[in-house]
C-alpha cells in the first residue's frame, strides 16, 4: 500500500447503504426529535452542572459566564456543521464517520480513536463524582459505607503519601489488605457503571425511556435551584466580576467544554433515528441551545450566592445550599444529582458501542464489534468491552486526570468536524453540488471579505487594548516557550484561514467553527497535550499493526 492510501476515503453511498437509507439498517429505528433532543440533555447537563461548574467558577469568578458563551458559540458553529453532516450521511459513528467521507481513513482512524478517550474515559469522571452525590445521598438516610468502599485507590494513596486528613487518609488506615495490598475501591462508581452498561446492553427503548424521565426530573430541579439560589443572590459577591483575570477564566476551559461535549453522542443514534436527516439535527441544535442558558443562569446564580473561593468542591450546588445552611435543597439536589449523572452515563454509554460498530463495519476493529444481538438488536459485544473500558480504569485513577484529557480529545474532534465540513461541495460555493439530498442544510455564507475583517479587528483590538500581550506572547523565551506556543499556533492558523477564505471563497460557519474549537484548545496545558500525543501514537500504533491491513477499502485497491 502506497502513502496515498492513507487518506483513501470512503462514498457516502457506500456508507448510506449500511444503515443510513433506512433499507440495510439492522437496529430498532424508534427515537424521533423530542428523544435526541432529551439524549442531549442528558448528556450536557450532568457532570458539567453538579461538579465541574465549580472548578470553574473558583478559577473564573462570575466571569466564567463568559466562558460558557464562548464555548457556547464555538459549539453552536460546531452542532451545526454536525447536523450537515448528519443530514447527509445520517448513519451511526459520528465524527469517525464524517472524517472518513471528508480527510480518509487515517484521520477517520485517528478521530475514532479520539472518541474512544472520550466517550469512555469521560464516563470515569462522571462515575466518580456519581458516586460522590450517591454516598452523601445514603448518609443523609443514615447509612454509611465504609470509607475504603467509597474512593478510588489512587486518591487514598495519595492522601496517605501526603498525611491529609480526610476521607482518603481513613480509607487507607482502614482498608482491608491481601498480601500487603490496601483493598480500595470506589464501589458506588463500578456499580452504576455495570448497571448502565447492563441497561444499554437490552436496548434503546428501554433506555430511552429512563433518559426521558430522568432529564425531566433534573430539568424541574435545576429550576428549582435557580428560582430558590436567585433570593440568596448578594451582588457583593460578583465584585470582583473577574478575579483572576481573563487567564482565570479561560483556565476552566477543560471544566466548561467537558460539559457541552453531550451533543456529539446524539449523532451516534442515527441508525436507531425514525427519521434521522431531519431529527439529527434539530435534537442536537435544540439541547444545546437549552443547556447553554441552563449553564450561564446556573453560573451567575451560584457565584451571587457565595464567594467563587468557596466552589472548587467536587458537588458545588450542595455546598452552596450548606453555606446558607438550607437542608432541605441539599437533599433534593443530591437526588437531582444522581439522577442527571447517571443519564449522561447513560447516553455515553449508548455512543461508545455504536462508534465501534462502524469502525468494525469499516475492518478497522474486529468483527466482534460488529456483531448485533438477535433478540435486543443492539451491538452487544461493543457495549459489554465499553463497560470493561470504562470499569476497569475505575479501580487506578482519578477524576482530575479524564477531565482534562476528555476535554481536548473532544474539541480534536470537532475540529475536524469542522474542517471536514469545508470540503463538502454545498459548502463551496455549490449549494447544487451536493451528492446526498439531506433535509437539513448548513446556509453557505461567503467568508471572502468577514474572515479577514474579523482578524484585522482581533489583531487591533490585542495592539490597543493589551499591548504587552504582543510581546509575552510571540517573544518567545525557552522557560515560557510550552506556554506560548499553542498562542502562538492559533494567531498563525487564524492569518491562513484568512488568507484561505479570501481566495478559495471559504463558508463562514464552519471556518468561525473551527476557530473558536481552535481558539480553546489555546487554554489546554502542556501536559494535556502531552497525554493526548501519547495516546494518539499508541492509536497509530494499533492503526498500522491491525486496522490498516484489515481495512475494507483495501479490496478495492
Amino acid at each position: 500500500m502506497t502513502f496515498k492510501s492513507l487518506f483513501r476515503k470512503k462514498s457516502a453511498n457506500v456508507i448510506l447503504k449500511q444503515g443510513g437509507d433506512g433499507e440495510h439498517i439492522i437496529l430498532n429505528k424508534v427515537l424521533n426529535v423530542r428523544d435526541l433532543t432529551f439524549f442531549g440533555i442528558a448528556a450536557i447537563i450532568g457532570g458539567g452542572t453538579f461538579s465541574a461548574i465549580g472548578n470553574a467558577c473558583f478559577s473564573g469568578g462570575p466571569a466564567v459566564v463568559f466562558l460558557y458563551i464562548i464555548c457556547g458559540i464555538a459549539c453552536g458553529f460546531t452542532a451545526l456543521c454536525y447536523a450537515e453532516f448528519a443530514s447527509q450521511v445520517p448513519v451511526s459513528g459520528s465524527a469517525y464517520t464524517y472524517a472518513y467521507v471528508s480527510f480518509g481513513e487515517l484521520f477517520a482512524w485517528i478521530i475514532g480513536w479520539a472518541l474512544l478517550m472520550e466517550y469512555s474515559i469521560g464516563n470515569i469522571y462522571i462515575a466518580f463524582s456519581w458516586s460522590g452525590y450517591f454516598t452523601n445521598l445514603l448518609d443523609g438516610f443514615g447509612l454509611h459505607l465504609p470509607e475504603w468502599l467509597t474512593i478510588n485507590y489512587k486518591a487514598a494513596h495519595q492522601a496517605f503519601l501526603d498525611n491529609k486528613a480526610g476521607e482518603g487518609l481513613l480509607a487507607w488506615a482502614n482498608a482491608p489488605q491481601i498480601g500487603g495490598l490496601h483493598i480500595i475501591f470506589d464501589l458506588p462508581a463500578v456499580m452504576i457503571n455495570a448497571f448502565i452498561t447492563w441497561l444499554v446492553y437490552r436496548g434503546t427503548k428501554e433506555s430511552r425511556n429512563i433518559s426521558n424521565i430522568m432529564v425531566m426530573i433534573k430539568l424541574v430541579v435545576i429550576v428549582l435551584v435557580i428560582i430558590v439560589g436567585c433570593t440568596y443572590i448578594n451582588l457583593d459577591n460578583w465584585t470582583p466580576f473577574m478575579p483572576n483575570g481573563f487567564g482565570g477564566v479561560m483556565s476552566g476551559v477543560s471544566a466548561v467544554f467537558f460539559a457541552y461535549i453531550g451533543f456529539d453522542a446524539v449523532s451516534t443514534l442515527a441508525e436507531e433515528s425514525k427519521n434521522p436527516q431531519r431529527d439529527l439535527p434539530r435534537g442536537m441544535i435544540y439541547s444545546l441551545v437549552i443547556c447553554t442558558v441552563v449553564y450561564i443562569i446556573l453560573a451567575l446564580v451560584l457565584t451571587g450566592m457565595a464567594s467563587y473561593k468557596l466552589l472548587g468542591v467536587s458537588d458545588p450546588l450542595a455546598e452552596i445550599f450548606k453555606i446558607k445552611g438550607i437542608k432541605w435543597m441539599i437533599f433534593i439536589v443530591s437526588i437531582a444529582a444522581v439522577v442527571a449523572m447517571t443519564s449522561v452515563l447513560l447516553v455515553f454509554q449508548m455512543g461508545q458501542p455504536r462508534i465501534w460498530m462502524s469502525m468494525s463495519r469499516d475492518g478497522l476493529l474486529p468483527k466482534r464489534f460488529a456483531k448485533i444481538h438477535p433478540k435486543y438488536k443492539t451491538p452487544g459485544f461493543a457495549t459489554i468491552i465499553t463497560g470493561l473500558v470504562v470499569g476497569i480504569p475505575l479501580f487506578f485513577t482519578d477524576e482530575n486526570f479524564v477531565l482534562d484529557f476528555t476535554s481536548i480529545g473532544t474539541l480534536f474532534a470537532f475540529v475536524l468536524v469542522c474542517a471536514g465540513v469545508l470540503t463538502l461541495p454545498s459548502q463551496q460555493g455549490n449549494n447544487k453540488a451536493s451528492q446526498i439530498k439531506g433535509k437539513f442544510r448548513l446556509p453557505y455564507i461567503n467568508s471572502k471579505y468577514v474572515m479577514p475583517l474579523i482578524t484585522i479587528t482581533i489583531f487591533s483590538l490585542i495592539i490597543y487594548f493589551i499591548p504587552e500581550f504582543i510581546t509575552s506572547k510571540f517573544i518567545i523565551t525557552c522557560d515560557k516557550a510550552a506556554n506560548n506556543i499553542p498562542m502562538l499556533v492559533f494567531f498563525v492558523l487564524l492569518i491562513v484561514m484568512a488568507v484561505l477564505s479570501f481566495v478559495k471563497n471559504l463558508s463562514l460557519i464552519p471556518v468561525l467553527g473551527l476557530m473558536s474549537c481552535c481558539y480553546l484548545l489555546t487554554g489546554m496545558a502542556a501536559s494535556n497535550w502531552l497525554w493526548f500525543s501519547m495516546w494518539l501514537g499508541i492509536g497509530l500504533i494499533v492503526y498500522f499493526l491491525y486496522s490498516r491491513k484489515h481495512s475494507k477499502l483495501n479490496a478495492k485497491e
